[in-house]
């Protein structure tokens, strides 16, 4: 039976249903499917490879900022997370704990890690001694569990893959400068590889991370209005160093508590990639992430079709050399239609067409997803005209996204207005805060948004507080959020 019959034409539209859009694609598409396990997806190869090719960008970009890797337990004493009463309390109610191995009851319960700050501490008290020890910058790339009650795909799952950096240093100034820097980091990845725009900034103090001093946070704006937490940097302060007891000798031989830091990322990205970019064909993938960037359609009739699969596989190898991550398609079953449909559902970013009359005139056919633009271009230049392609595409994408931002951001003066507002329009609001925690809890339980963050670079400064109307202490972003 042509394989023709039945292809995926049932993607609900953006505008009717959002979150089973959003279901719709990654399944369709083969990114993930639902384990037996509550809240858990099994990454399938499309999926992961997305993220394998995100940990490839991040990775060289940490090892060029001075750290390396390792690798720290999944299993973490009770007694650590005693130690730093705020970071307990904070994620307590997301702990899974072990309680029996081997049949027997174990005399210390073990959390499976939510993140591994307690762990890094007990092992930087052993090994740091000196300044000259410091700083000591170690990323790890792992696992964790945090028990959610609701979840999404990739977005908010039980178990998450991500990388998280600790770093110890000799003072604030230099933790703080980490801090900073890491969130550069991001922001570099995000935008210039993901084709996602941030916004950066400093999260409020009910919004920063258990333990932390300050959080940082980079924030980005899905298609349905919705804000996506696309990665954090906390400077720590001392408080780990002092709960798990991390010295060091300085220059005048005294002993002083290291400032550290911690920063990271997790397969959150991949949802969110999907959310500012998918449209009601399906998904749309950043070029220097997709797992395929171009995929290689040989078309016309039987007669011609080893002619036109010859050059096709001599071109492939071209492309290839290149670096270019290529695919030929040359099944005789489906149709060109078929294929042409099923790879830009799956969001591959160009499409090259290649017949004996494109062999004929030495040229084939490029075709953008993103556009859907058709090009002919000389088979002289392929690799080059392809090369070209992906680098529109990724700034096409990232400009798209920065529209659909700025037309989805206002600016609102009062609470009422806000509520007003959020009836008529979705996106980001930028309000004025006086800096209360119950003014801000009070915006939360009547809209529905929090605080994303507090920008570096606000399109413009609040003086009044959107609830008191007392003089603003900060301008703030709010939004509701995934």
């Amino acid at each position: 039976m042509s394989k023709d019959k039945g292809f995926v034409t049932e993607i609900t539209p953006q505008s009717e249903d959002f979150s089973r859009w959003y279901i719709d694609v990654i399944k369709k598409a083969e990114l993930m499917d639902y384990s037996p396990v509550r809240g858990c997806i099994v990454f399938r190869p499309d999926g992961y490879e997305l993220w394998e090719n995100m940990q490839k960008e991040l990775d060289q970009r940490f090892k060029d900022t001075g750290h390396r890797n390792a690798y720290f337990p999944l299993f973490i004493p009770e007694s650590f997370f005693q130690k730093e009463k705020e970071h307990v309390e904070g994620f307590n109610p997301e702990l899974p704990w072990v309680t029996e191995a081997a049949g027997e009851k174990l005399e210390e319960r073990l959390a499976i890690r939510p993140t591994s700050e307690t762990m890094f501490g007990h092992m930087y008290a052993k090994w740091i001694n000196s300044y000259r020890d410091l700083p000591l910058l170690i990323n790890q790339w792992a696992n964790v569990v945090r028990w959610e009650k609701r979840t999404l795909p990739f977005l908010r799952t039980s178990e998450f893959l991500w990388q998280e950096g600790h770093t110890a240093h000799e003072d604030e100034e230099d933790a703080r400068k980490e801090t900073m820097q890491m969130l550069e980091v991001y922001t570099d990845f995000v935008q210039n590889v993901l084709a996602i725009p941030v916004i950066k900034g400093q999260k409020t103090p009910s919004e920063r991370f258990a333990g932390a001093v300050d959080t940082y946070s980079i924030e980005a704006m899905m298609k349905d209005g919705r804000a996506v937490q696309a990665g954090t940097s906390h400077y720590l302060g001392t408080k780990f160093a002092v709960a798990f007891d991390i010295k060091y000798l300085d220059r005048e031989n005294t002993q002083q508590f290291c400032h550290t830091t911690s920063w990271g990322v997790s397969t959150r990205l991949i949802g969110a990639l999907i959310m500012v970019h998918g449209d009601d064909r399906g998904l749309v993938l950043p070029p220097k992430v997709a797992a395929t960037q171009v995929i290689m359609i040989p078309i016309g009739p039987p007669k011609t079709r080893d002619v036109v699969i010859a050059k096709t596989d001599e071109l492939y190898a071209q492309l290839k050399a290149a670096g270019i991550r290529v695919r030929v398609d040359d099944r005789s079953d489906v149709s060109p239609g078929w294929k042409f449909n099923e790879y830009e559902m799956r969001g591959i970013p160009i499409r090259l067409e290649l017949g004996p009359r494109d062999l004929e005139n030495g040229q084939c056919v490029l075709v953008s997803r993103v556009s859907g633009e058709k090009k002919s271009v000389a088979l002289d230049n392929l690799v080059a005209e392809v090369q070209s392609l992906l680098a529109q595409i990724h700034d096409d994408m990232f400009e798209r996204a920065l529209s659909f931002r700025e037309e989805n951001f206002f600016s609102v003066e009062t609470l009422d207005e806000y509520k007003t507002a959020m009836e008529e329009k979705r996106g980001f609001a930028l309000a004025g805060w006086c800096g209360s925690e119950a003014c801000e809890k009070q915006v939360k339980e009547e809209t529905g948004a929090t605080s994303r963050n507090i920008p570096f670079e606000p399109a413009e400064t609040k003086s009044k507080c959107l609830v008191c109307g007392d003089e603003s202490q900060h301008t703030v972003v709010f939004a509701r959020a995934y």
